[in-house]
């Protein structure tokens, strides 16, 4: 039976062939594996240089879903989808404006498959949809939604009613009769209807008008018959008493943004200005949009919109060039001997005696028998001259804006202690639970600039330099003691001129002689017997401060310019004139009203300027 026992082993065989196989299948796949993760990513980069989004965002994903855990192939899938998501947005979005709504919805769904985080493409899908919907409906593509509705209302808003009066000639009129009469007899010269307030009482006056426009012409009623008017259409205005001009006047809302303003201080101050010039109660302010809403009289507005165009001006600012120069000189001079002072006489031992020779002792003789010898000090010469120069240069540069305070620190933090505590109510020994607070120490500048109109600036300066001379023990703690020389000026330069700071010098001089009396000082000599020291030094710091101005204020001619804004109880603008007028467009005789037969026909027109919209008298 031989061949039922070699088929076991040829089993055995074959499984063991087959795992062999199988090792070898994934050995060989595992880099394959990893090469084509590398070629992907390697396809992603070539697409992406040539601006191919949609083929990079594809390698790339391809490239990060066989390595999801490399974070190179993950930053470039995530970076290639939202490009990718965002081409396809820009392209959608010029063919719905094209009213290409199918082509332009496919484009925002792929954005929105791609990217499923791009809010745009989600909210572009939803209203492209409805604009299908509409079109197939046959409704016009302006749309009719609540939101569509109110925004074509809101920019369907006019600004304020502007007369038109026909024709637009310049006025003459000599009247003696009351103010309701005279308003209807400029009316009908003007082709405006005139209403009336019914609480208005009419007084009797006398006007003369030679030539003057339509606008002038009412300006002058008002103000004669202390009046007030106001245009309710282009072909009508509305007169009442001046008490109620505040009941009564037309009111206008306007929002500012303000491109300069870097906080809330800002606008608060450009608020505070308006209320006070212009008398605005109805103001508020958004620190968010650094915006200004204001409601008021439109002669009011305009003058607030030419305050806050004077204002929102860029800020000024300036680079300080701070030289900071620390120069240290010491000068030593140590010349002569170090002379003995003090010697020793003791007995000569037995062991002594053999190396008394060479050793500086020198028998003196013998006391009770004993001997006794002499120790001779060595003397030593010095002849030494030290000479040395130390320069320190620092050159930070600072850029601040106008009116700001500049802060510099260069050097370190050292603790100092300020005090210590106890949680038992017990005095314990110092040192224990100590407060410390850190005191900047090297050089330490502050500077807040003011720029003028003339290319000056105004520096206000704080300039310290501070080092540690030495330690001392206070209650157990040792302190650094902290050497300082602080100066604090104001100067006005002009752009790029140099303030030199100098002066801050410490100049010490040490003199010493040490030797015998009366032999020091012989000429000479007396080096042989003493020895002088002269040790001098010197520390200079100097600063050398100059500004350069980044930015200045720009005042032009129209923020200089005279503006005439009314009276002091009413703001009234007036405007310029285009043309000048040719001829006179009626001539009445006094106390008698005019007629619509009876007035002078004009031989021509000019184009009339802004109308102010109030009403009040200059």
């Amino acid at each position: 039976m031989p061949q039922f026992r070699f088929f076991p082993a040829f089993i055995k065989s074959l499984a063991l062939r087959r795992f062999f196989s199988l090792l070898l299948i994934l050995t060989l796949c595992f880099p394959a594996y990893s090469d084509d993760a590398s070629a992907a990513f390697g396809r992603g980069v070539r697409a992406d240089s040539q601006r191919q989004y949609d083929a990079a965002f594809e390698a790339y994903k391809q490239a990060y879903t066989l390595k999801p855990r490399d974070p190179k192939y993950l930053s470039a899938y995530l970076m290639s989808r939202s490009s990718a998501a965002i081409e396809h947005v820009k392209s959608g979005e010029k063919l719905r404006d094209s009213n290409k709504f199918q082509e332009a919805l496919a484009e925002f769904q792929k954005a929105a498959e791609i990217d499923p985080t791009n809010f745009v493409a989600s909210e572009e899908v939803r209203r492209v949809s409805v604009l299908l919907k509409r079109q197939a409906a046959g409704i016009p593509a302006g749309g009719t939604t609540p939101d569509e509705q109110l925004a074509r209302q809101a920019d369907s808003l006019e600004g304020p009613i502007q007369l038109e009066p026909s024709p637009d000639s310049p006025i003459t009129l000599r009247m003696t009769t009351t103010a309701d009469n005279v308003y209807k007899t400029i009316g009908k010269l003007g082709g405006i209807n005139v209403l009336f307030d019914l609480d208005y009482k009419p007084q009797r006056i006398t006007i003369e008008l030679n030539e003057v426009t339509l606008e002038d012409a009412l300006k002058m009623v008002a103000m004669e018959s202390k009046t007030f008017w106001r245009p309710i259409s282009p072909t009508a205005i509305f007169v009442a008493a001046d008490g109620k001009r505040k009941e009564q006047e037309s009111n206008v809302m306007k929002t500012f943004y303000l491109q300069n303003a870097s906080g809330t201080a800002d606008l608060q101050e450009v608020v505070g200005t308006l209320k006070g010039m212009l008398d605005l109660t109805r103001v508020q302010t958004n620190a968010t949009h650094s915006s200004i809403t204001l409601r008021g009289t439109p002669d009011q507005i305009v003058l607030a919109e030419k305050l806050i165009s004077d204002f929102d001006k860029p800020k000024s600012e300036v680079i300080i060039d701070v030289a900071v120069l620390e120069v240290n000189r010491d000068h030593m001079t140590n010349i002569g001997s170090t002379v003995p002072t003090s010697t020793t006489i003791s007995p000569l031992t037995a062991t002594g005696v053999g190396a008394i020779a060479g050793s500086g002792l020198v028998k003196v003789g013998t006391i009770a028998g004993t001997p006794m010898t002499l120790q001779i000090p060595s003397d030593e010469f010095t002849y030494l001259l030290t000479d040395s120069d130390t320069k320190v240069l620092q050159r930070p540069e600072i850029r601040v804006i106008n009116d700001a305070k500049a802060t510099l620190r260069i050097g370190s933090r050292i603790p100092i202690a300020t005090g210590s505590f106890t949680t038992g109510g017990v005095s314990t020994a110092a040192g224990v639970n100590t407060q410390f607070q850190y005191l900047d120490v090297g050089v330490n500048i502050d500077i807040t600039p003011h720029i003028h109109s003339e290319n000056e600036v105004t520096l206000k300066m704080s300039l310290e330099v501070s080092s540690p001379t030495g330690n001392a023990t206070i209650g157990d703690i040792t302190q650094p003691i902290i050497g300082q020389r602080r100066i604090e000026q104001e100067a006005r330069l002009r752009d790029g001129e140099v303030n030199l700071v100098a002066g801050i010098l410490n100049d010490s001089e040490t003199h010493s002689l040490t030797g015998y009396p009366w032999l020091a000082k012989i000429p000479i000599l007396g080096y042989l017997f003493a020895r002088t020291e002269k040790d001098h030094n010197q520390d200079e710091i100097v600063f050398a401060i100059t500004p350069h101005i980044v930015r200045a204020d720009r005042i032009t001619d129209e923020n200089l310019r005279l503006v005439d804004v009314g009276t002091g109880a009413n703001i009234g603008l007036r405007f310029k004139v285009p043309a000048k007028a040719t001829a006179p467009n009626s001539t009445t005789g006094p106390d008698s009203p005019a007629s619509p037969n009876g007035t002078n026909k004009p031989s021509g027109a000019t184009q009339r300027p802004p109308a102010s919209g109030t009403g009040s008298n200059p």
